[in-house]
């Protein structure tokens, strides 16, 4: 049987699972992120995974990682990244790990991969022209066109948290600059924002979502403006690709209805009429999603690559 190895390198944790050819995940591991540690900590531990999984259910013929970082997939260079992850920016992340293991390594950053997952089992399954858009501590998207990742002539294409919106007009955004979407929509930005207007101390923005959810006005008005910034921004994309479908993934897309209601009526505002029928969604596979876009890079790094599942 033909497996692969996905690589998912975060910030705070590494995953890794053993993938067939049919997408399913036979078997997975993880570890701590030595994020502090340098290159040759994390790349170590990511070598350590793929060997503790390496003849488990077969033999491995190659690797995909989706890492943290902005990732030149034609190069296999980390381009750079935050400080998440110590020294990180400049590494042969593909030369490097393929050294380590004697085997074909595939790399690319991590939301084109968790788009390449849904793309290939999930919510966007059996469809070619896909936007993904990842909503946490920041906001991030990937756009599949004609089944691949475009990554753009300086590898940073799906930057979208870094778009400028009305709605956060003269907002200091992390990147430095101001008025981006990302300092009004990501987790941090609504939950620093319900504590500002309410004064309470909510522990974390699952607590604001439940909040919303029993009738809180200020938790459900944070989400529904956030929501929206969102929704204005993903309809102005939608008119620039034309996608089949819009998948929302990351942890603020579990923020309920409060969240979800003034996104999608911001979206049919901004998209242009022949837009309005296309499916925004949830992401359906979770940690997954990574995990099975990293694969899916594998497969086509692999001896016998099969091109039906690229």
């Amino acid at each position: 049987m033909s497996l692969v190895v996905g690589l998912d390198i975060g910030g705070t944790k590494t995953a890794a699972g053993v993938v067939d050819r049919t997408g399913a995940v036979l078997a997975t591991a993880t570890r701590p992120t030595p994020a502090g540690g340098g290159p040759e900590a994390i790349l170590g531990t990511a070598a350590e995974l793929v060997r503790s999984l390496d003849g488990r259910r077969g033999i491995v013929t190659a690797v995909g990682v989706g890492s943290a970082g902005v990732i030149d997939p034609r190069r296999g260079v980390v381009v750079s990244a935050t400080d998440a992850l110590a020294g990180w920016a400049g590494t042969d992340l593909r030369g490097e790990l393929s050294r380590r293991l004697g085997l074909p390594v595939a790399v690319d950053n991590d939301v084109h991969a968790h788009a390449l997952g849904e793309q290939w089992r999930g919510a966007a399954a059996g469809r070619s022209d896909v936007l993904l858009v990842a909503v946490g501590t920041g906001v991030g998207a990937s756009v599949v066109l004609g089944g691949r990742v475009r990554h753009g002539a300086h590898a940073v294409a799906g930057h979208a948290g870094h778009v400028s919106v009305a709605a956060a007009a003269g907002v200091p955004c992390p990147c430095g600059g101001q008025g981006h979407v990302e300092a009004v929509a990501s987790g941090p930005a609504l939950l620093r924002e319900y504590r500002s207007r309410s004064g309470a101390a909510a522990a974390d923005l699952a607590e604001v979502a439940r909040l919303a959810e029993a009738g809180d006005p200020v938790a459900a008005g944070v989400l529904a403006e956030g929501g929206a910034a969102l929704g204005s921004l993903i309809g102005g994309l939608m008119n620039v690709i034309d996608p089949e479908i819009v998948v929302i993934g990351g942890g603020v897309a579990g923020c309920g209805e409060a969240w979800w209601r003034p996104l999608r009526a911001a979206v049919a505002a901004d998209a242009l009429p022949a837009l309005r029928g296309v499916p925004v969604e949830p992401a359906a596979l979770g940690g997954t999603a990574a995990l099975l876009g990293a694969a899916r890079l594998a497969r086509a790094a692999a001896p016998d690559p099969v091109e039906e599942d690229l």
